[in-house]
């Protein structure tokens, strides 16, 4: 496993970040996501990203069991704040001081930990004073119960704001968490460059589209039994974008690629993301143990001008670019 600072700080994080969105406490039962979190400590991942919201709560609390008997020192833990949690009543959502010294508290103890090492902000909260947001943070850092603070799926503008506030509340906004794939590459023309300024890195998630760029779905067939597009908690909603034949079709060309060097289809599309010297580390998800196996193999594999260049060749215009999905894709308000 090689390993990355993470922003412009002296924290270094696996390259390859286990994380259970969509899986613990929803996909897959316990004994089996136990099962992934110990394989990927057992390949070297010590970095794990969760958020309150991910099973209304669960996936925390499972995530902490999965990790009790650990080094703590040894792991690098992230988690989120933003989205409707508990009852879900009208303070239970945003990033107020109230929501924010609530969450914080909850998510501690459901991760039996005294602190995580990054606590982010998993949308903008258009509702709330980003002054009175970043001094929570800054409190919350100031009491010991994170070392770092992020932000999910933040425009250019915001991340730029929502830094120089850190900055003068004298605590390190290091890191931005936006999807990032071959198929949807939206941060690379605002968000990238002004992090690369600002000296925050991104910790990308859906690196591998939802499973689309494994090659699995296949233009004209129906979708496999069990899969994340037939969902119907989530996971189907999200992978909507890219179930049209002329993508389904695109992704298929970048099987012979990934031939030709030798691994999977999934390894290519996590080593295409981790070769933006931007990005510190990769999300993967798991609901069976040898997909961890599988996906950390991408670590260290380093994709040269001309295979880069036939990636862009085999998708052509099926690739999302455009900057301003980034403030269309997230709520204008506080969802109730």
């Amino acid at each position: 496993m090689d390993f990355r600072h993470l922003g412009n700080s002296g924290l270094k994080i696996s390259e390859i970040i286990y994380g259970n969105w969509l899986t613990h406490g929803s996909q897959v039962e316990n004994d089996a996501a136990t099962a992934c979190v110990r394989a990927a400590l057992d390949a070297g991942i010590t970095s794990f990203d969760t958020a309150d919201v991910y099973a209304n709560t669960v996936a925390e609390s499972v995530l902490g069991d999965a990790l009790a008997g650990e080094r703590r020192e040894s792991l690098e833990i992230f988690t989120k704040v933003y989205w409707p949690t508990g009852p879900k009543g009208h303070n239970d959502v945003g990033l107020s001081r109230k929501h924010i010294m609530e969450s914080i508290n909850g998510s501690l103890k459901r991760l039996r930990t005294d602190y995580v090492d990054l606590y982010q902000a998993h949308r903008y909260d258009h509702e709330t004073p980003l002054e009175e947001t970043m001094q929570a943070f800054a409190d919350v850092v100031r009491q010991g119960k994170a070392l770092y603070i992020g932000v999910s799926e933040w425009t250019a503008d915001q991340i730029r704001a929502g830094h120089a506030l850190a900055k003068h509340l004298g605590v390190q906004l290091i890191s931005s968490q936006p999807q990032y794939s071959m198929l949807w590459r939206v941060i690379e023309g605002e968000v990238v460059p002004t992090c690369r300024e600002l000296g925050v890195s991104q910790i990308v998630w859906s690196p591998i589209a939802q499973g689309v760029l494994t090659g699995k779905y296949l233009p004209g067939q129906p979708l496999p039994e069990g899969s994340r597009a037939t969902d119907t908690k989530g996971g189907a909603n999200m992978i909507a974008r890219f179930m049209n034949d002329d993508v389904l079709g695109r992704v298929q060309k970048l099987k012979p690629i990934a031939d030709d060097l030798g691994i999977s289809m999934a390894q290519l599309a996590v080593a295409w993301v981790l070769g933006n010297d931007n990005v510190a580390g990769a999300i993967i998800g798991a609901s069976r143990p040898e997909q961890v196996v599988e996906n950390v193999k991408a670590s260290g594999v380093v994709l040269d001008a001309g295979v880069r260049a036939a990636i862009d060749e085999a998708l052509g215009d099926v690739v999302q670019a455009d900057p301003g999905m980034t403030a269309k894709t997230a709520p204008a308000s506080r969802p109730a």
